[in-house]
């Protein structure tokens, strides 16, 4: 009899213990389900959490149980309703628990695709649409804030969640190597490279009638509707550049850096191989051989992109300061005088032919400070000084124009300060002086 007792004692138990189990889980089924969520809800929501947990055993009441726990800071920021602060609901986020959230999800969902029920799937599914927002929200914040690490743990967490976003690994990877994670970075880009992400497309927008602010729209569908309805006006389109070659250039630079130029060069070079027409990818090659100072290279790479986007100020600013650099005056200046005829507001060529002008200015003065006081010394002295005035009233309307466009460029105004005095523009000198003890006192 005895025995027989405690075998029966055994069933009763087991048969309670699954019933409390599929007692908890309807439960948790029940507020997850809410639209509306009140404090009393989310307090027994993490009640019957902790519940579940100490009475799971079989594989998918574990894995519903993890998913619930998971999904409890959802539960808090919906229980705190419509009018709360962000700064509440962020408080209530971690990366380490939205990490824990996507694991969850993928574990779930997976099992419910092996069982062939969708008990929560669909749910899942169309809540996470909701939970996106607030996440990139929460990136936002913690962007501001320069926690970089976190920011690119959410983001890659986000992709996990749904692969076919592959925006949200592109953005992880920017800020891994913001944080100066760079193995995690790499581990993100050669994700972005297998997928062949590209982030090609069209940018949509339209000015909202009743704030006056251009606003970007997630279709062309969505904004046309609405400027139909003229609650938006001046619709405008515009196009995306790819971003491979952003990202391989990021990956020869982790690799340049980890001491691995040959893998870094093979890497773009298979690149281009894959997307002969992007010639972004060019200008990536390019700038790796400019990083590892290989100037032939360099200007070879540049002239080929050249012969396919003949305007890229960029790369034609770049062969002006290799030109400089190589002491060839006249080539640099035609490049840095043809990057402002593309784009008069590009304050470094304006820089750099004020630079430019100035090359050999510093010697001058060595040299003027070596003379005697004799006649002939005297006379050197003149001529070398009126020298000195001709390389400042050339480098003049550059740095001007330079600190016009950027006021808060210290070394251009100061210089700028320099060559007044040196002129006796005494007018000129004082108001910039003004704006120089500013600029110093930040």
């Amino acid at each position: 009899m005895k025995k027989v007792f405690l075998i029966t004692a055994f069933t009763v138990f087991s048969i309670s213990a699954v019933s409390a189990q599929k007692d908890e889980l309807k439960s948790l089924k029940k507020i997850y389900s809410r639209d509306e969520v009140s404090a009393k809800d989310a307090t027994e929501y993490k009640g019957v959490v902790q519940k579940l947990k100490s009475v799971a055993v079989e594989e998918g009441d574990k894995l519903y149980a993890a998913f619930y726990e998971a999904n409890t800071p959802m539960i808090e920021i919906a229980a705190l309703g419509p009018a709360a602060s962000p700064q509440a609901m962020m408080a209530l986020v971690s990366a380490p628990k939205v990490t824990a959230f996507a694991t969850a999800v993928n574990d779930l969902l997976a099992y419910e695709q092996k069982q062939g029920k969708k008990v929560l799937t669909d749910q899942i599914l169309q809540r996470y649409q909701t939970t996106k927002t607030l996440l990139l929200n929460y990136v936002v914040s913690l962007g501001n804030e320069k926690k970089y690490q976190e920011c690119a743990e959410i983001l890659y967490a986000m992709y996990t969640l749904d692969k076919n976003d592959p925006e949200k690994l592109y953005y992880a990877a920017n800020y891994a190597v913001n944080s100066k994670d760079y193995d995690t970075a790499l581990k993100y880009y050669d994700e972005l490279k297998r997928v062949n992400y590209s982030g090609e497309g069209v940018a949509y927008y339209a000015t909202s009638v009743l704030s006056n602010k251009e606003e970007y729209f997630n279709s062309k569908t969505d904004r046309d509707k609405l400027v139909s309805l003229k609650t938006y006006i001046n619709p405008r389109d515009e196009n995306i550049p790819s971003k491979r070659g952003e990202i391989y250039r990021n990956i020869a630079l982790i690799l340049v850096e980890k001491g691995k130029v040959e893998e870094a060069k093979a890497a773009i070079k298979d690149a281009r191989k894959t997307n002969p027409d992007d010639t972004s990818l060019i200008i990536s090659e390019a700038n790796l051989y400019l990083q590892t100072k290989d100037f032939a290279t360099y200007k070879e790479l540049v002239k080929e992109s050249l012969a396919k986007d003949p305007n890229n100020k960029d790369l034609i600013f770049n062969l002006g300061v290799i030109a400089y650099n190589n002491k060839d005056m006249v080539e640099a200046e035609n490049h840095y005088k043809r990057v402002i005829e593309l784009d008069p507001t590009y304050a470094n060529a304006y820089l750099n032919l004020a630079i430019l002008k100035l090359d050999g200015e510093k010697e001058i003065v060595e040299k003027m400070n070596k003379l005697g006081n004799s006649d002939a010394d005297n006379k050197k002295y003149e001529a070398f000084k009126k020298q000195r005035e001709e390389m400042f009233k050339a480098a003049m309307p550059y740095l001007t124009k330079t600190v016009e466009l950027q006021a808060d460029n210290i070394d251009a105004v100061r210089t700028l300060y320099n060559v007044y005095r040196t002129l006796d523009m005494e007018s000129e000198a004082k108001t910039l002086k003004a704006r120089l003890k500013e600029l110093e006192g930040k």
